[in-house]
């Protein structure tokens, strides 16, 4: 059978990474790998992630740069890319397995609900989930996830400060569209509220449409850190 590996990149994640990681124990019963990259945290992080994933790894400051490490490192024949504030729902080893194993798709996502108060969230969560099937590009928020020689065709995530979430989705649909599974991971709306709903849409269009026209991810990555992020 398939085996599947999650890859967490993390930085300065210490208060929220044992909730993060205990929410996959369940999963690592059951064979899935869970691994850790740490960006250079300095917190209480690394110690925290070793009593809880399989593997804890390093690598240079960046989630393309993170996860790239991970994939390499990692066992499974699908290999997942978890945010650590992101949830993956109930049996999400069978849906990704089985889902890719009765399509013909290499690749997927999740669906997404954004946890927060505003009534607002509700609203973009929707909109990103629809957008995500018209174009079949995904965001790391929806836990984007490949078959390993799948991703390895595709040269992986591409060493970019922002974005490499898109980018990947782009070389990844050359191959197929991706499997979007209607279970629904839960990630968190505190970017959205802390810095407000409305201007990190618009930020978020802005960048998106940037990165369209071909402008620099290193300078969009600049713009997501003033706006916010």
């Amino acid at each position: 059978m398939a085996r599947l590996s999650i890859i967490m990149p993390v930085l300065d994640e210490g208060e929220g990474i044992a909730q993060a990681l205990d929410a996959l124990a369940e999963l690592r019963t059951l064979g899935v790998e869970v691994i850790v990259v740490d960006g250079g945290s300095h917190d209480a992080t690394v110690p925290r992630a070793r009593l809880r994933a399989d593997h804890v790894l390093t690598a240079p400051r960046g989630r393309a740069s993170q996860m790239n490490t991970g994939a390499a490192k990692a066992s499974g024949d699908v290999l997942l890319f978890l945010h650590a504030d992101t949830q993956l729902p109930p049996e999400a080893e069978r849906l990704v397995l089985d889902g890719l194993a009765r399509s013909d798709r290499v690749w997927g996502r999740f669906d997404v609900t954004i946890a927060g108060r505003h009534p607002m969230l509700r609203l973009v969560a929707a909109t990103m989930n629809l957008r995500s099937r018209i174009s079949g590009v995904a965001t790391g928020d929806q836990a984007i996830f490949a078959k390993r020689d799948a991703f390895d065709a595709a040269g992986r995530f591409p060493d970019i400060p922002l974005m490499e979430d898109i980018a990947l989705s782009k070389r990844l649909k050359r191959v197929s569209r991706p499997l979007c599974l209607r279970a629904r991971a839960v990630t968190s709306g505190r970017r959205w509220e802390t810095h407000g709903v409305f201007r990190t849409i618009l930020l978020m269009w802005r960048l998106r449409l940037a990165y369209f026209f071909g402008a620099d991810p290193a300078a969009l990555a600049g713009r997501y850190r003033y706006g916010g992020g």
